[in-house]
């Protein structure tokens, strides 16, 4: 007869004044394959138990000078043993002797005279249980401290964040206000030599100084973009509201691109609806800038763009910006919004980092990006957002 309760032999405390018990405890449970220790009274009880706690406790209730209830009780007020089980022995069978053993923390009883068959599998019981109970504080006492180290590194990283989005906007001042002064003065200087220098071998001069002019306004671009990456990785609450794009694309186009516009001699194209989405307005607002101010440079000659938007599944609405030019290859497609990619170099001008932001701000909404071209038959550019009206109904809204 051998107990599977571990692959080790597990401590029985046998506490008992009889000899005969005594022995055929042992006995009993050696065979049974657990390691019996033995007290012949409650003070040596307690003395083994605080010296070399047992897994298990099988204690007489009548015993000389203290009794199996007194050594219950202290032993279940010391938090060192307390958790250990202990099973009472005992000849009385009335109730109110179980209940006070119960209330005093008594895990089971075992009336005599013992049957040990019983007796096994109520010691069996109790040390499973126990074995478990030790498997789950240890599991606790884990959670515990990786949650405070994830507290901890959580804590560690926003502020980490703080000081990455205070030194980039320093940095960023830093950088513009001599930038702003080279575009200032390039343009200045652009506006008084032009007409001193009107013979073609002096275009060369005027055509550098246009170059630096290009270079310190993509140099804010560069550091505008990077402001924004910044502030899309870094920033946790956003003021998310219905958003009416039609009036966001109409702003756009006549306060921020009219040059652009006019520059490339573009038609648009508007949609008549537009579903409302939920979104951070200066977010949704870069998205626009940037597929729009691609399709004006990257269209037909002059380019054409249809803006519109469509339901799209069950809580999305579709975006989208479609131009007039030569179309994208299917492998350049899979690229085009990878940080830092850019298409051929006669086709791309810029920096690399505009088609990224605009799938982080999408996906940080809850929407996604794509594109749909063809050689010879143009691109279209479009993002999803949540359906306003989920927001009422809370039905479909990620």
């Amino acid at each position: 007869m051998q107990s599977n309760v571990t692959t080790s032999p597990q401590r029985i405390l046998v506490v008992d004044d009889n000899p005969n018990n005594i022995g055929h405890l042992y006995n009993f449970l050696t065979r049974a394959g657990f390691k019996v220790g033995i007290a012949r009274d409650g003070e040596s009880a307690i003395e083994s138990v605080l010296y070399s706690p047992p897994d298990l406790i099988l204690l007489d209730i009548m015993m000389p000078k203290i009794s199996g209830f007194e050594v219950c009780e202290q032993l279940k007020a010391n938090e060192k043993v307390a958790d250990i089980p202990i099973i009472f022995m005992t000849a009385l069978d009335d109730t109110d002797s179980k209940l006070k053993g119960f209330a005093l923390g008594a895990a089971d009883y075992i009336t005599k005279p013992i049957q040990y068959e019983e007796l096994l599998a109520r010691v069996t019981t109790h040390l499973k249980l126990r074995q478990t109970q030790q498997q789950l504080r240890a599991e606790v006492k884990v959670h515990k401290e990786t949650a405070a180290t994830l507290a901890e590194r959580s804590a560690e990283l926003e502020q980490r964040n703080r000081e990455l989005s205070a030194f980039a906007h320093t940095v960023s001042h830093d950088l513009k206000t001599p930038l702003g002064s080279i575009i200032s003065l390039t343009e200045l200087l652009l506006d008084e030599l032009s007409p001193l220098l009107p013979e073609p071998e002096n275009q060369s001069h005027l055509s550098h100084l246009q170059y630096i002019l290009h270079a310190g306004q993509q140099g804010i671009n560069i550091i505008d973009a990077l402001l924004l990456l910044a502030g899309i990785s870094c920033r946790q609450r956003l003021e998310i509201s219905p958003l009416n794009m039609r009036e966001v694309v109409q702003n756009i186009l006549q306060k921020r691109l009219s040059l652009l516009l006019q520059r490339h001699h573009a038609t648009v194209t508007i949609s008549e609806q537009f579903p409302d989405a939920l979104g951070y307005a200066p977010w949704v607002e870069e998205i626009w800038m940037n597929y729009i101010s691609n399709g004006l440079k990257y269209g037909g000659k002059p380019p054409h763009l249809d803006i519109g938007a469509e339901l799209w599944g069950e809580a999305q609405v579709r975006f989208w910006v479609k131009d007039n030019g030569q179309g994208i290859e299917q492998v350049e497609q899979a690229h085009l919004f990878t940080p830092f990619t850019r298409l051929e170099t006669h086709r791309i001008e810029g920096h690399g980092l505009g088609l990224s932001i605009v799938q982080q701000i999408a996906e940080k909404l809850g929407g996604s990006v794509g594109v749909e071209s063809s050689i010879g038959g143009g691109s279209l550019f479009y993002f999803t957002l949540p359906l306003a009206v989920c927001a009422e109904a809370q039905a479909h809204c990620h």
